[in-house]
């Protein structure tokens, strides 16, 4: 069972409007809350390159 973790920065009246990122068979897998049965699945670098970006942007 994959054990998903949403950030503390997720927004709306129950926190469903995130996206949640967890670990599965050693791959990294992110979803939207609003959306469970859509799955991605990441490379590492790539996401920790996306999320660099954002911060920066954001800045």
């Amino acid at each position: 069972m994959i054990q998903w973790q949403k950030s503390s920065f997720s927004g709306g009246a129950n926190g469903n409007e995130c996206v949640q990122l967890a670990r599965n068979d050693g791959e990294l897998v992110v979803r939207e809350s609003d959306e469970p049965t859509r799955i991605l699945r990441v490379a590492p670098g790539g996401l920790a390159a996306l999320l660099r970006r954002i911060q920066a942007e954001r800045s």
